[in-house]
């Protein structure tokens, strides 16, 4: 019999157990399996009912993603549940845990489904760029009507067994073992002589036909705009179920299924997916042992160090804040209450927990109070002398053992280890603002930062709920280096004739949610002010530089905070509106330089900046600072707003054409050959055939 679907006959019930871990994904040889194992039981004159259950935390969980745009092996998926479903003899499914995609399909295959009180469904295929492509957009409207259909499907978000239960896609909920309890229900139908009861011959969900139409009417509408296909081939399945024969209607999913799966998004999404998977495979996990962290300090009170402690009150660590006086002190305990009051008010915590959240936080004014953490993170200003002088106090006060992070943008995190008697215990984590909510954790690696405090590092971001990133030491790691690049191309364009407002509309028309300038605004024009004023005294009077950014800070106007930047603001505005003094000041740039501005469209202004950000990821590449160019796509999508459907400035280098991009940098390097220059690592892809995702499995 299959290595992952077993088959045995009790009381006349067949029971055909997945067991495919950790998951029981639906690979080939689960789908082959149980599909032999289906037509087996329906032949069998022992058999009078079936009963299909899964080993291990989880019903399946889904497909294997690994088959996704590649020749499927045969039997499809859609061809195993349609085999249940035209079964002779009453199915019954027992889920517990996850029934994702495909799994949920199966169990729409059955004629009865039970589930643990505590499973979850979902159909979350839109999420990697396709839809269910096993039946589900034909069944699920079947029994719940299409907008229940649609939510599930366009959300692509899990429901509970309860909600499932409520929509008529669950029969009976469980309490205790759910298989045990398939297993007496099917085997009271077979007692009985139950005859079975195929989805597909369902119709409880188009019984009101108007709410079925309006429903598709207005989510047709929502979706339009989507840049990608899934969404409204999705509804148009929907509509297909209530419209069409079963028989057709699975055949349009079918149709619909191969022509997303095929797609620059879809491939982008599925490269998002594994991306992010396999930035947390780091050569320091090999042979590491993790550190004990039970207990966690927070040195700053300021708007970082309140949202670090957030996300670790969050995990259910206990955290020492500490600030240099109580006035400070207190204003960061008030930023924390304020993040738990709105967390509150918006329903996403309730009040016991906020409290309990709250009674984790100590704070104090003395840093010899963390002498007892076993982590420390600190938080205060980005200026190397103010974190030299925390350094100095922490590496006199913590214990033997403890790990020493430092929140930094940019700054050397070298030279910051080599102050302090154990440099071994010291690394990087850059948090992403606001710290509690972005998911993207850089884990940036020192020279000498010990392999278990890396591994260590790994393990408390996923504790954080963190997508964590190894970087090496450059100034501003990954990201912040990749959003220079970004920004400096955009002020190149700025410079020689295009606007703020054109840059940042050609931007969001490629899938960001702002453009740069706008972030610039939202940030604090001073924070790249200052980095720049760091790094003046090594800059090449060579390189072209541009000025335009510093007038306006020398003017105060730091952005949405001082109610202008590169746009301007109504008091207490969030939105700016062109500011006709910023462009005086840009065609004063311009005429100081000579130059004679020129037009740009949205495509050579997306194509600049997507390949700055591409050549700046090469260069990181080759030296060392990233593992993979798929770390760089994580970071992009995760911290900077990079559309995930795109896959990242790498995957979006590689969908375009290594060479294509090449060859737009080298027609660019006229204007600023330090800057547009392609990285050698180009040619050495592209002369041996190569592509960065090939790079993601050295």
């Amino acid at each position: 019999m299959n290595e992952h679907v077993t088959y045995e006959v009790q009381d006349s019930v067949a029971v055909l157990t997945i067991a495919h871990p950790p998951v029981n994904a639906l690979s080939f040889s689960v789908r082959s399996g149980l599909l032999d194992a289906v037509e087996r039981a329906d032949s069998d004159p022992t058999v009078r009912s079936i009963l299909i259950r899964a080993e291990g935390r989880t019903f399946p969980a889904g497909a294997d993603v690994r088959e996704f745009g590649k020749p499927r092996a045969k039997p499809i998926l859609s061809t195993v549940v349609a085999r249940i479903e035209a079964c002779s003899k009453p199915v019954v499914a027992a889920v517990q845990g996850t029934a994702l995609g495909g799994g949920f399909e199966i169990a729409l295959g059955a004629h009865y489904r039970l589930a643990d009180r505590k499973a979850r469904f979902g159909l979350p295929e839109v999420g990697l760029g396709v839809l269910p492509g096993g039946g589900g957009t034909q069944r699920v409207p079947r029994l719940t009507g299409a907008g229940s259909a649609l939510d599930l499907m366009l959300s692509g978000k899990l429901i509970s067994a309860e909600k499932a239960s409520d929509l008529g896609l669950v029969d009976a909920l469980v309490d205790g073992d759910v298989a045990a309890a398939g297993f007496a229900f099917a085997r009271d139908l077979a007692q009985n002589g139950a005859k079975p009861r195929p989805t597909c011959e369902r119709r409880e969900g188009f019984a009101d036909a108007a709410a079925y139409t309006a429903a598709i009417t207005a989510r047709r509408a929502e979706v339009a705009k989507s840049p990608l296909d899934a969404p409204g081939k999705i509804v148009d399945c929907v509509e297909a179920a209530m419209l069409l024969p079963f028989e057709a209607g699975i055949a349009m999913e079918r149709a619909a299924f191969d022509d997303c799966e095929n797609s620059d998004g879809a491939r982008a999404l599925r490269h998002a997916f594994f991306a992010e998977r396999r930035a947390a495979k780091v050569p320091e996990l090999d042979g590491a042992t993790l550190r004990e962290v039970n207990t966690i300090g927070v040195v700053g009170a300021g708007t970082m160090g309140a949202g670090i402690a957030v996300a670790c009150l969050d995990a259910g660590f206990p955290v020492t804040l500490v600030e240099r006086d109580d006035e400070g002190l207190m204003r960061g305990v008030e930023k924390i209450d304020a993040i738990y009051e709105r967390s509150l008010v918006k329903g996403r915590i309730d009040a016991a927990t906020r409290d309990a959240r709250m009674e984790l936080l100590s704070g104090s004014t003395r840093m010899e109070d963390l002498g007892r953490v076993d982590l420390v993170i600190e938080a205060v200003f980005e200026e190397t002398s103010v974190k030299v002088g925390v350094f100095a106090q922490l590496d006199q006060v913590m214990k033997p053992g403890a790990i020493l992070a430092t929140n930094t943008s940019y700054l050397d995190i070298n030279a910051l280890a080599d102050t302090i008697s154990r440099p071994e215990d010291v690394v990087g984590y850059h948090f992403f603002s606001p710290a509690n909510i972005m998911k993207l954790l850089e884990i940036v690696v020192a020279d000498k930062t010990d392999l278990n405090v890396v591994a260590t590092g790994f393990a408390l971001a996923r504790k954080l709920r963190k997508v964590p990133v190894r970087a090496g030491v450059t100034d501003g790691f990954i990201g912040n280096r990749i959003l220079a690049a970004y920004r400096l191309a955009a002020d190149f364009m700025l410079e020689d004739g295009a606007t703020p407002t054109q840059i940042d509309a050609a931007m969001r028309a490629y899938g960001f949610p702002v453009g740069p300038y706008q972030v610039l605004d939202i940030a604090g024009l001073d924070i790249s002010w200052a980095r720049r004023k760091r790094l003046a005294e090594t800059r090449d009077p060579a390189h072209r530089y541009v000025t335009i950014g510093d007038t306006l800070c020398a003017r105060g106007w730091f952005g949405q905070k001082a109610g202008r930047g590169y746009y301007l603001y109504e008091a207490g505005g969030r939105v700016g509106r062109e500011d006709p003094e910023v462009l005086r000041i840009i065609s004063e740039a311009r005429a100081a330089k000579g130059i004679t501005p020129r037009a740009f469209t949205a495509e050579e202004i997306q194509a600049r900046c997507l390949g700055a950000m591409a050549n700046e990821g090469a260069r990181l590449l080759e030296e060392g600072v990233a593992l993979r160019p798929s770390d760089i796509d994580v970071v992009l999508f995760f911290g900077y707003g990079f559309p995930r459907w795109r896959g990242g400035p790498m995957m979006a280098a590689d969908l375009r054409g290594l060479l294509t991009v090449e060859n737009e940098l080298k027609s660019w390097v006229e204007e600023a050959p330090e800057f547009w220059t392609p990285a050698p690592l180009w040619d050495e892809l592209i002369k041996n055939g190569r592509h960065f995702a090939d790079m993601n499995e050295d």
